[in-house]
């Protein structure tokens, strides 16, 4: 399966970075872009169970377009540049396309498994597995 452009391009923003320090300080710019998520929808409907720290997912499902949307916040600075990168590779597409996407590849190609925590690891899969319970909710 051919990757959509936008996570090509996340791809290649990262395989100019050669040092995992670069990576990491990257990572963490993404999550510094990242709106922060209005108070109201930091709840336990929608915390993200499995992650050590705080990560809320709120989606939004347009009926017209068949779009799922994401939106993400944590409290922990690194981890909201990884929850900026699960919303990149996922957040705009349709329920069938989220769910025919594997992030694995996509994850390994950026250069963080191999530099995660066992925890944030965990974190990372239960976003995607939070995400894709969505998705296949909407089909």
């Amino acid at each position: 399966m051919e990757l959509p452009a936008n996570i090509q391009d996340l791809i290649e923003d990262f395989e100019f970075l050669d040092q995992w320090e670069e990576r990491y300080m990257h990572v963490i710019d993404l999550g510094k872009q990242l709106p922060d998520l209005d108070s109201a929808f930091k709840t336990d409907a929608t915390k993200v169970k499995g992650c050590a720290s705080q990560v809320w997912l709120v989606s939004n499902y347009n009926e017209k377009t068949h779009i799922l949307s994401f939106q993400g916040d944590s409290d922990a600075h690194i981890v909201k540049g990884l929850v900026a990168i699960v919303l990149e590779i996922f957040s705009g597409r349709a329920p069938l396309d989220i769910l025919a996407l594997d992030a694995e590849p996509v994850l390994e190609q950026l250069g963080l498994a191999e530099h995660l925590s066992p925890q944030r690891s965990n974190g990372l899969r239960a976003m995607v597995s939070r995400i894709k319970a969505e998705a296949a909710s909407r089909q």
